[in-house]
């Protein structure tokens, strides 16, 4: 499956941004979804996935309550709705593709999209 993220940008804190994944390939609705993101100088961290139904989510701690994770299999893409955003979301986010369960674990991930730059200034 091939991974196209879209949707990064520059924003104050406190705005909104919406990523999306395109997906083609493989059958999109048979891969847990996930996002990670990496910032300058540390290593990439997990952020939210959604099982294949979208129907179970999780999130990283530090997400909880801004980010909403969602998906389209009609679509074939997965969304990181991103509110109240604060200049430590900065980073490449990612999406990721994986045919097991869901999972925090980079490593666990099958297929990585290209990455997408979000900045938010103070």
């Amino acid at each position: 499956v091939q991974l196209q993220a879209s949707g990064g940008g520059l924003v104050q804190a406190g705005g909104s941004l919406r990523l999306s994944c395109a997906a083609s390939g493989r059958t999109f609705s048979g891969y847990v979804m996930g996002w990670f993101r990496q910032a300058p100088g540390k290593e990439r961290e997990f952020v939210s996935d959604i099982s294949r139904s979208g129907g179970t989510t999780y999130y990283a701690n530090s997400v909880k309550g801004r980010f909403t994770i969602s998906r389209d299999n009609a679509k074939n893409t997965v969304y990181l709705q991103m509110n109240s955003l604060k200049p430590e979301d900065t980073a490449v986010y990612y999406c990721a593709a994986n045919r097991n369960a869901q999972a925090m674990g980079a490593l666990m991930y099958d297929y990585w999209g290209q990455g997408t730059l979000v900045t938010v200034s103070s």
